[in-house]
């Protein structure tokens, strides 16, 4: 039998990312992952790229997206998750029309999804904005996971 420490299993474990989340920590104030326990928790991640200057985006939406996914990989990696663990995600979108996010938006998100959880299907709110952190910025993603549960 071992001795099972409940206060380690109840403390947050904070997490920054390598790149723009070092340098950014300082200025910010804020971590892009928490872990208690198992869940697994990300602040809102977009699509800037670390080889770029802090916020640059992709001038094509299609590709902002994809660089989102996988700055939310990189994220859920810091704090030992996979996407194929996440349970929850929500989206920020800045709509490509008034009145409607865009089939744009919607179509390379589920591409994503498939791409990066196969047939995992977790809940899932995406919601249009006016606007998000950054200038030039249409897209931010934010999940929850529990490390682990994709190999239960």
């Amino acid at each position: 039998m071992h001795e099972v420490n409940d206060n380690a299993a109840t403390q947050p474990q904070f997490f920054v990312t390598p790149g723009h989340g070092e340098r950014l920590l300082p200025e910010m104030r804020y971590s892009q992952a928490v872990r208690v326990g198992d869940r697994v928790e990300i602040s809102g991640q977009g699509g800037w790229a670390d080889d770029q200057p802090f916020p640059t985006f992709p001038e094509d939406l299609e590709a902002e997206i994809v660089q989102t996914f996988e700055n939310v990989e990189r994220a859920l990696a810091s704090a030992g998750a996979t996407w194929r663990d996440v349970i929850s995600v929500d989206s920020y979108h800045v709509p490509e029309i008034p009145g409607f996010i865009g089939e744009t938006h919607g179509r390379v998100m589920v591409e994503q999804f498939r791409k990066h959880m196969g047939d995992r299907a977790p809940i899932w709110t995406e919601l249009g904005v006016p606007a998000l952190g950054a200038p030039g910025m249409r897209v931010e993603i934010k999940v929850t996971a529990i490390a682990g549960s994709s190999r239960v």
